[in-house]
């Protein structure tokens, strides 16, 4: 019995999370309330409370829900053949994952585009830990590829890997931004393929 309740509640937790997710998208992250939250939810305020201590702790509980995907989808298999292939195949499984699952997709406009990141918001300026693995990671992608000798030479690993992260994360917002058929919503997948040939020898 106990264990079904244990149950119970992660389905009631998930549930919360996800009712945000569209008070968020709706009202703007600012003028979301954990009664808004509560009412969308179809649960009483204090079932909220119980899960959340604040409208802080929602938003982070929602927005690591988003990273799930990418832990298990965007990973660097590196070609001994053409290793940068490994590398641009990942960025691209980034924006597969944001047409494919439209839950995800939502918190990341929430993150960039609903949300004003000041107050108790301001230290969610700083890279998640999820982006900075995913950095750590095309470090040590850059550096396979390097030994490899598939990058040109003259060019680091660690500043490769930097110049990707901040290149995949403007991508992203734009990509968000654009509607269909919109320069960077469709010419996505090019913009990804020049930015690793930029890189070859």
């Amino acid at each position: 019995m106990v264990r079904k309740t244990k149950e119970e509640a992660e389905l009631t937790r998930r549930h919360i999370i996800d009712a945000a997710r569209h008070v968020f998208r709706d009202c703007g992250v600012r003028n979301s309330t954990l009664e808004k939250v509560a009412a969308a939810a179809g649960v009483t305020r204090g079932a909220v409370y119980w899960h959340f201590r604040n409208k802080t702790e929602l938003f982070f509980a929602m927005r690591e829900a988003s990273t799930l995907p990418f832990v298990d989808r965007v990973v660097f298999n590196l070609d001994d053949r053409d290793p940068l292939a490994g590398i641009e195949a990942a960025l691209r499984e980034i924006f597969i994952i944001l047409e494919d699952e439209p839950a995800v997709r939502e918190i990341f406009e929430i993150v960039s585009f609903k949300c004003e990141y000041v107050d108790e918001f301001s230290a969610m300026m700083h890279c998640t830990d999820g982006q900075l693995e995913f950095l750590h990671k095309l470090i040590e992608a850059y550096r396979q590829a390097q030994e490899k000798g598939a990058v040109r030479a003259g060019l680091n690993a660690e500043d490769l890997a930097r110049d990707t992260f901040l290149f995949i994360s403007g991508l992203i917002k734009h990509w968000l931004a654009a509607k269909p058929g919109e320069p960077f919503r469709c010419d996505m997948l090019h913009l990804i393929h020049c930015h690793v040939m930029l890189r070859r020898p």
